[in-house]
């Protein structure tokens, strides 16, 4: 994950002072353990400035409002509590190259600030803290003891000092070409990893960006330049340099990440604010990396779950085989009394004729117990093991129920690998929550789940929806709670829902206008769509049952996304061929 660095900072405070200053705050919203959100009002705009101090992807810039959900964090309390009436009137940065910014809040413009909010962007040490006008801090993201820190303590209480200054080599405009050559060459290696290395302030990203610019490979040693490529590198160097002392910036996307000097952009035609270049990078990036995690922890839950219904549904069925055996020890026990005659003291074992066959049969016998008293035993197995099979039953349709549900879930998680858009993480999020409400795991924003009100409208989920080649809709659920919601609420009489037959999946709906029947080529399409939103999606041919949504029933007391259904037809999906359509559709 590309890192802001001095000159991404410069771009973003540039523009903020400019068009968003002053603005007063009138929310403030911690989104997670390491951003906080402040609501901000101009006299024509409003808007939301993101502050993060995450370990890698630590940042300010203008983004999108935070989620609602409950705010339980000490630190946006302080800053709320604080704020409350204040403007935000200045944005000032504490050295030129350093790293961190000064947010300065007061009651009018012309006001002293009353409450400085420091901004320090510096990786791993990134944090964020609030003093009052005496530099006395009230507040801070992260507390630093002198265990942690021999250098700086940070602590609410104390007194702000602001980071180490910076030790090295610092790019200057007026420092002539023999010399930064000299500088850069000193020691041979990668060209990007020199140029950082021999200046501060200088990161890799924007190392690269130069290389580029100046028609170099940022990874050929230093000993392979030619004279002309100094020169066109040092105009790269002395142009970058420019447009810090102008605040002349242009954000575009780069091939691996952003840049705001636009000249690497690897897609022209970029016309947002660097704070939505930043706001849609950080938040891309910070999305796939928690799609990824949740993606791992929700899986190996379910293997994990899975894995042990599976035990114990085979020790069931394994008490279910032994307890077939018990008419056997009654016709064992029936023998012995017929023939209790045949029985001797201290036997071992006893050799019978069969009622029905005539064959010889060999019993085993306790020889400290009578004829009589073993074939009690026999009895007693027999009663035994015909309870057995009365106790198990409910079990094990307890079990398989369980069962079958986890793996509608294990099928909805495969069906969404990876991270492409928001929908994905939304319906994974929905995953979680509906498992988190079924006891599964804990909660990670330790929510209060209440029931919906039977009166209150609720928005439909984003479904999956694509198009037969015809032309009409279909829409697939992403998860069960979208499967409920697709079937119970989304689904009118017109439609037709598919599902595959004895197989986990997804529900899907075939969208008809009303009066019209669905052509064998579109339902066709909707059955290949629904197989290949199953676990059956390696098949070549999975058989999908279609009925009126009408005929598909919620059990009482079943979980979600778990239905039953009548009146169904069966036909083949090829869900090959649904990847292959799927596929062009998104080229397209």
């Amino acid at each position: 994950m590309q890192p802001v660095d001095i000159t991404t900072l410069r771009a973003i405070c540039s523009e903020l002072s400019s068009e968003w200053l002053p603005a007063r705050c009138e929310q403030v919203v911690q989104r997670d353990r390491n951003t906080v959100c402040l609501g901000l009002r101009t006299f024509n705009r409003r808007g939301w400035l993101t502050i993060s101090w995450h370990p890698q992807a630590a940042r300010i810039h203008i983004g999108m409002a935070p989620p609602k959900r409950p705010d339980t964090f000490t630190f946006s309390q302080q800053l709320k509590h604080q704020f409350s009436g204040l403007a935000l009137t200045k944005i000032n940065f504490l050295a030129p190259w350093e790293r961190a910014v000064d947010l300065q809040f007061a009651r009018r413009p012309d006001e002293p600030a009353e409450w400085h909010l420091y901004v320090e962007i510096m990786g791993k040490y990134s944090n964020v803290l609030l003093t009052n006008a005496h530099q006395e801090i009230v507040t801070a993201a992260h507390q630093v003891n002198e265990q942690q820190s021999s250098v700086r303590t940070i602590r609410t209480g104390g007194r702000y000092k602001p980071p180490p200054a910076i030790v090295g080599t610092l790019p200057r405009l007026d420092e002539p070409c023999t010399d930064w050559q000299e500088r850069i060459s000193l020691v041979p290696g990668k060209l990007s990893k020199m140029m950082v290395k021999s200046y501060s302030g200088l990161s890799t990203a924007l190392a690269k960006q130069l290389s580029r610019a100046a028609g170099l490979d940022p990874n050929q040693t230093t000993d392979s330049l030619t004279t002309d490529d100094w020169q066109q590198l040092y105009l790269q160097w002395q142009r970058w340099l420019q447009c810090l002392g102008k605040n002349d910036f242009q954000p575009a996307h780069a091939d691996q990440g952003y840049t705001v000097l636009g000249w690497t952009q690897s897609s022209p035609g970029f016309a947002g604010s660097i704070q939505q270049l930043l706001d849609d990078y950080y938040t891309t990036q910070l999305n796939q990396q928690t799609f990824t995690q949740v993606h791992h922890q929700l899986t190996q839950k379910i293997k994990g779950l899975t894995k042990k219904l599976r035990q114990k549904a085979a020790n069931f069925h394994q008490r279910l085989d032994d307890s077939d055996q018990a008419e056997g020890h009654r016709v064992q026990a029936d023998l012995l009394m017929a023939y209790l005659h045949e029985w001797r003291p201290g036997m071992t074992s006893i050799q019978l004729q069969d009622f029905d066959s005539g064959k010889p049969v060999i019993l085993a016998l306790n020889p400290e117990k009578n004829a009589v008293q073993n074939a009690q035993a026999l009895y007693k197995r027999h009663q035994k093991l015909k309870r057995t099979r009365q106790a198990v039953m409910p079990l094990l349709a307890e079990v398989e129920t369980e069962l079958h549900y986890l793996e509608q879930v294990e099928a909805a998680l495969s069906q969404t690998p990876r991270y492409t858009m928001t929908d994905d993480l939304a319906a994974l999020e929905e995953i979680r929550d509906e498992l988190v409400q079924q006891d599964y795991i804990a909660d990670p924003h330790q929510r209060q789940w209440k029931q919906q009100g039977r009166g209150r409208e609720e928005k439909l989920p984003n479904f999956y929806r694509c198009q037969t080649p015809s032309g009409t809709e279909i829409w697939v659920g992403r998860n069960n709670n979208q499967n409920e919601a697709l079937s119970f609420k989304a689904a009118n009489d017109y439609d037709l829902w598919l599902h595959t037959q004895e197989i986990p999946g997804s529900h899907v709906l075939l969208r008809l206008e009303p009066g019209a029947e669905a052509s064998d080529e579109d339902l066709g399409m909707a059955a290949n769509i629904a197989a290949w939103f199953s676990r059956a999606r390696q098949s070549e041919q999975v058989p999908v049952v279609y009925t009126k949504p009408k005929h598909v029933y919620k059990p009482k007391g079943a979980r979600p996304g778990m239905v039953i259904y009548k009146h169904e037809h069966v036909l083949w999906g090829q869900p090959q061929k649904a990847k292959a359509y799927l596929e062009k559709q998104g080229d397209e």
